[in-house]
Order: C-alpha cells, then structure tokens, then sequence
C-alpha cells in the first residue's frame, strides 16, 4: 500500500490549541491540546487517503477533507465526516486540492482530475457548502489534475490554482 505521509496541516483559527493533520493513506487525526495527544477522527470517513483539508470558519467549525475519490465535510470536530458525493456532482472524479473562500465559509473550491496525474483537470466552486458545484472557466484547459488551491486573501474572487505542470 505504501508509507503513510502527511498532506496537511492547520491550525483552527478559531482556538489555536485545535490542530488537524492529515495522511495520505491513513486518515485524519485531531489535537484539541495543541499538538500534545492526538485522536485519530474516522468516522464516516471511509477513504483514508487525504489528499488536502482546509478549514471554513463557521459556527462550528467546518473541517473538509478530500481524498482520491470523494470530499468528506465535518461539522462536529471530526466526530463525524459526510460524504459530498463527487462522482454525482463533478466532471472529474478524482478529487485532490480544497480551499475554502476568505471571507465566505459557504463558497468552496476544488480541484479535480482524471487521476494522480491525468491529463486535464478543473476548478470548481460551491456556494452552498458543497451541495452544488460549478466548473470554472480557466484562462487555459489545465494540462493535468489541479493539486493545489489558494483564495488569495486580499481579493476574495481571486483563485490560484496549480497542477503538476504549472500554474493556472
């Protein structure tokens, strides 16, 4: 199967002491002491293989994960993880980068692709939460599946987005 590695970490940036990692090939795993035990948090999470998290800041605390076939959405600290339903909801079905919009927690992006490494890939947004999505109109069709997604936090419409090879 492989050697488990780390693909992300956060600091909740509403209680600094909350802390999230997540390893590709074994899931996620939560601090609520910053950084001093750890709780390996699987529940509903049926696909340990974490590609990328992010954090919205909504009350509570909305944690998402994305793995190689679906995005996971938590509500309660991690207690719980619901599916999104990719497959059902994406031109391409495997999910890698997520960020969530600066200053709207409900707007997400995602990146997506054929496979690790493919030979195309989009930019999607939701606007509810994950509920909906909509594929975005890129300046060029992206040549591989989209890693790696940033809002930039000065202009909230702004998106930078990057495959394997280079930035879109």
């Amino acid at each position: 199967i492989g050697t488990p590695f780390v693909t992300s970490v956060m600091v909740d940036p509403s209680d600094h002491r909350a802390v999230w990692l997540g390893v590709e090939i074994d899931g996620v795993f939560r601090s609520l002491d910053g950084g001093e035990t750890w709780t390996h948090v699987e529940n509903g999470l049926y696909d340990p293989d974490i590609h990328a998290m992010a954090i919205a800041a909504t009350t509570p605390t909305r944690v998402l994960a994305s793995t190689a076939r679906e995005l996971f959405i938590s509500d309660d600290m991690g207690e719980k993880w619901q599916p999104v339903g990719v497959k059902a909801k994406w031109p391409l079905p495997y999910a890698r980068g997520i960020a969530v919009k600066a200053d709207d927690p409900e707007v997400l992006f995602a990146g997506c692709g054929e496979t690790t490494t493919g030979e195309k890939g989009h930019v999607l947004r939701s606007t509810d939460a994950g509920h909906t999505w909509e594929l975005l109109n890129l300046p060029v069709q992206a040549n591989s599946t989209m890693w790696g997604l940033a809002v930039h936090p000065a202009e909230a419409n702004r998106i930078l987005a990057f495959s394997l090879f280079g930035e879109v």
